[in-house]
């Protein structure tokens, strides 16, 4: 469903306002690998757009839920939880596809 919305969305920008728009890349979140449904999910989000969905996946964690209910971002709020972890791979892996993708 979300999924569906985004690129309905995306296609309005595209027609409207920036017929260059693209989608560079897509970050799997709230992956409970518990969850039968996260793996389903994660699978259909990357047979339907490949090499774009990144390798780092966030987690569902209660420490991320939290953050914002004390005013903080995850990062400051805790750093060494599994997401706040994972957010940070996934910045560096976000950096190094855009210095390949710039060279």
């Amino acid at each position: 469903e979300g999924l569906s919305q985004l690129l309905r969305t995306v296609d309005v920008v595209r027609q409207g306002l920036n017929p260059n728009l693209e989608i560079q890349g897509v970050v799997l979140t709230m992956y409970d690998r518990r969850n039968n449904l996260s793996d389903q999910v994660a699978d259909e989000v990357r047979a339907f757009f490949g090499a774009k969905v990144y390798n780092t996946v966030i987690p569902r964690n209660v420490r991320l839920s939290e953050a914002p209910s004390f005013g903080k971002p995850a990062l400051l709020y805790d750093y060494r939880c599994p997401g706040s972890e994972a957010y940070i791979r996934l910045a560096s892996e976000v950096l190094q596809r855009e210095k390949a993708r710039a060279a």
